[in-house]
């Protein structure tokens, strides 16, 4: 395992149909370390806000749950974060009317768990795709429906290009299926533990390799400059 500020990071591959739920916990443990590791400008309170006071904020408004158009933008910034930098997204999220962003995450949170008709709801707006929308979903409902991150698409799909809703009803699926079978009277798991798992996992390895060649390209410094010595 690798340090990232006194916490450890996953640095084994957690393949999708392991059943040791040791394995999977120990992924999920090490996610907030992952999140720390990748040295990301605001990550680590994106993520907290993401994961803690996004959620929160959500429910205190029951029995009419949604988000406004200023939430939307920083949970995309969240995302385009802790994955890939997309800043055009941005801009179309943070143009939309604050009205419209509430009706639709309304409309979307009423709906689960219908996962077709809750993303649907939530992809009329401009800048909003499956993957944006199971963001959002996520944060209300961690129980139903998971982030499409690509690291998780990969590890239960096989591949992470392919972000249409039918692609995402698929992972959401295998998520679900996944996190039941961790369950227990001693674990508590969510498709979004699930998923916070793989990406962890995915991104331990990334570390992993990076330091690794690292590692190599020193020594094959140190080397040539012994060889000038001599």
């Amino acid at each position: 395992m690798i340090q990232a500020g006194g916490r450890k990071t996953a640095t084994m591959e957690l393949e999708f149909e392991c059943s040791n739920v040791n394995k999977w916990k120990e992924a999920l443990a090490s996610y907030e370390a992952c999140v720390e590791s990748l040295n990301k400008p605001n990550l680590i309170s994106l993520d907290d806000y993401y994961r803690k006071e996004l959620p929160s904020l959500i429910h205190q408004r029951n029995p009419n749950p949604h988000i406004n158009t200023t939430e939307l933008s920083k949970l995309v910034r969240w995302k385009l974060t802790r994955g890939k930098w997309r800043p055009r997204l941005l801009d179309f999220v943070s143009s939309l009317d604050d009205s419209s962003v509430k009706s639709a995450s309304e409309k979307a949170f009423k709906s689960l768990p219908d996962l077709t008709k809750a993303v649907s709801e939530l992809t009329v707006l401009k800048g909003v795709g499956p993957a944006t929308a199971s963001a959002v979903l996520a944060a209300y409902a961690p129980d139903v429906a998971p982030f499409m991150s690509d690291e998780a698409m990969g590890a239960a799909l096989g591949h992470s290009k392919d972000y249409s809703l039918k692609q995402y009803l698929l992972f959401a699926d295998k998520l679900q299926a996944k996190a039941k079978e961790l369950v227990s009277e001693e674990n508590s798991f969510t498709p979004s533990d699930v998923e916070r798992a793989l990406w962890s996992s995915a991104i331990g390895l990334k570390l992993k390799a990076s330091k690794s060649n690292q590692d190599s390209e020193i020594k094959t410094t140190k080397n040539s400059k012994r060889k000038r010595k001599h």
